[in-house]
Parts: C-alpha cells; structure tokens; sequence
C-alpha cells in the first residue's frame, strides 16, 4: 500500500488550496464539536456541583410512628459496606423547633449532627465565614440569612421552643453561609448531643445521609441499599426528589448530541463532494496509472488515504481550536464575582471519541470518490485525453 499512499501525498500537495479548505472544514467541524461538547458537560457538572454537590444524595429515614432509628451505629457500619461506591455517611438528628425572640417567633430546622461526618457532605467547617462550630453543649451555629433577619451576633443566647412546649437557650457560635437562603434561613446545626438532650431522644438518630461516587448512579445505589436494610428504613435518593433537574440534565445531552451529529453530517458531505471533485480533476492522472498497472483497488485505495490524512489533520487541528475556545469561554465569560460562567471541564474520552469520528467519517467521506475511481476505464481515459 505504500504506492497508494504516495499517490494520495502527492495528490494532495498538489492542491495545496483544497487540502486546506478540506482540513479547515474539518477542523471546524471538530472543534464545534467539542466545544459545545465540553460546555454542556461543564454546565452540567456546575449545575450538579451546586445543587447537590454538597447535598445529600442518598438518604435513609424511618417509617416508625415516631420516625427514629435505633441503633444507629450498626447501621452506618452495614450501609458503608453495602456499596463500595458510597463516599461519605452522616447521621442526623433533624427536629423543627421555634425561635423566639421580642415575642416573635420563627420557624427554625435544629440539625444535631457528628461534625466531622456532616462536613464531608456538606463543607460546613469552611463555610463558617464569622466563629466556629460549637465545641460544647447547647451552643450552635446559624444561617447567614436567619442572623441577618433577627439581627443576631456572637455568643447571644436565643430561646428554642421545643415541639413538647419546652423553652431551651443556645448560645450562638458562629455564622455560616451555604449559598443556599432556604438553608441560611432556616438551619441551626450542632451536635446531636445537644439536640438528643433538648429533645429527649435518647441514642436515636432521624435520618442517615450519604454521598456517592457517581451521583448518577443513586438511584442504582438506593436501591442495592434498601434490599439490604428492609423495609422498616426509606432510601431516598436525589434523582427521584430533582425530577425536573434530571430531565433538564437529558433534554441539554440530547441537543448537544444531535448538534454534533448534524456538524458531522455536513462535514461528511463537504468531503465527499470535494473529493468527487478531484477525482474529476485527476481523471487523466488516474486513467494513465491504471494503463500503467495500477490495480482499480490500488486506485481506490488513493483517495481512502486522502480521506485518511485529511481527516487526521483536521482533528488535530479541530482539538486545538475546540479547547482553546472552551479556555477562551472559561476567561472570558465570567459571573459578577470573576468567577467563570462555566467551569472548563475537559473529557479526554470524549476528546478522543470525536477527534476518531472526525477521522472515520472523513475516510467513509472518501469511500464515494474511490468507488468512482475504480469504475475508470483507462482506454476511455486516453481517447478522450
């Protein structure tokens, strides 16, 4: 195959114009290609990020009359070695409570919790922007919007009604802030000491939440969890609470997809009519080589090599332009904060999966003109000459 392959150098050499028009026409198609590739991806891991992210992702809870589950610490155990794809497990301790204040009162979520664990699924620690978390008993922090809206300060007490009626004080710790108002609003989180003592539930816990590897298979871990711990416990899990987000997520996967595939499409049919093209242009040359011995596959196999080198040049270059518009996107289109829009998120798979279809669609391109080529009778070729 090393004659064919001369052939197809030469030839395109000797249309310097057309190779590049060609190369360039790929190229584009590539980096179109993985450039709204890589930006939905990023999108959807920003989205991802900042809704669930630091979020629960799989949560068991009791379907007890009194919702608490007993002997927690077994089950932590038995839920960590259920899936190896489970990251981070936290027990909770989650009761609604009122905050009273100049004969007001507000509606508040008391989180007791086990600190180190919480903060794994939730960055609690470093979102604390003023004090620290609560080192001893009936102390808390609290939200930025809810110390903003009772015009709260360090170490103030505030008075907690409890759901049987009873007046506890807290001492405030510290002020955090999740980017999250509804959570800003309405969270006091300290340790489940605390909140067991004020609500007299004993070595009992509300809730277990977890993180997971691949936060889209939760629902494949919810379940392998749930076989396991029965039906006394509900396993919930993100993607059936965030429905609309889940199909959001699709519907931009779908259209980035079918973008593609029309990008490639096109490509496809620039090629092959260009190439169609040529073996018009080369209808002497190739006519005289087959008088000289060049076999119709050999013949074919010319333009297959063009297809070939085209379509590597192209991606080549279709990659370098694709992420260095996604870099320019991530520099220059920038939130408020100077933050970028869209995180640059680079997929080398998928890098790779487009840069190997620009390349077989430009050699399938090629099959059109060397089908052609073949069919060339060289007699007729120097009659007409």
């Amino acid at each position: 195959m090393k004659l064919p392959f001369k052939i197809a150098v030469r030839f395109l050499k000797s249309t310097k114009g057309q190779t590049a028009l060609i190369v360039l026409g790929i190229a584009i198609g590539v980096s179109v290609q993985i450039f709204i590739g890589s930006l939905i991806q990023g999108l959807q891991k920003s989205l991802i990020n900042k809704t669930i992210g630091n979020s629960s992702q799989v949560t068991i809870t009791s379907n007890s009359s009194d919702k608490l589950i007993e002997n927690y610490g077994s089950l932590v155990d038995e839920v960590k070695k259920s899936d190896n794809r489970i990251k981070n497990v936290s027990a909770v301790l989650d009761n609604p409570a009122l905050i009273k204040l100049q004969n007001k009162t507000y509606s508040v979520l008391i989180r007791g919790v086990e600190i180190n664990n919480f903060d794994k699924i939730y960055n609690i620690k470093n979102s604390i922007y003023e004090g620290k978390f609560p080192t001893s008993n009936f102390e808390t922090v609290i939200g930025k919007d809810l110390k903003s809206e009772l015009g709260l300060n360090l170490n103030d007490n505030i008075d907690i009604i409890t759901n049987s009626g009873q007046v506890k004080k807290m001492k405030i710790t510290g002020f955090y802030d999740l980017k999250v108002a509804s959570i800003n609003k309405s969270w006091l989180v300290t340790n489940v000491k605390t909140e067991a003592s004020m609500f007299s539930s004993g070595d009992k816990i509300t809730g277990i939440e977890m993180q997971v590897s691949d936060v889209f298979k939760a629902d494949e871990i919810a379940d392998s969890i749930s076989k396991k711990v029965g039906k006394d416990l509900k396993v919930d899990n993100w993607k059936a609470q965030n429905a609309s987000l889940l199909s959001g997520l699709n519907s931009q996967s779908a259209s980035s997809i079918m973008i593609q595939v029309f990008v490639m499409i096109s490509v496809i049919l620039g090629i092959s009519s260009v190439l169609v093209v040529t073996v018009v242009q080369k209808y002497k040359q190739i006519g005289i080589l087959k008088a000289m011995g060049i076999k119709d596959r050999e013949a074919s196999f010319i333009f297959l090599f063009e297809g070939l080198l085209l379509g590597i040049m192209g991606a080549i270059i279709g990659v370098a332009i694709g992420l260095g518009l996604g870099y320019m996107f991530s520099k220059f289109v920038l939130n408020p904060d100077g933050t970028p829009l869209v995180e640059l998120y680079i997929d080398y798979n998928f890098i790779i999966l487009s840069a190997t279809f620009a390349v077989l669609s430009a050699v399938i391109a090629s099959l059109i003109p060397a089908k052609s080529s073949s069919k060339l009778n060289p007699i007729e070729v120097i009659r007409n000459a």
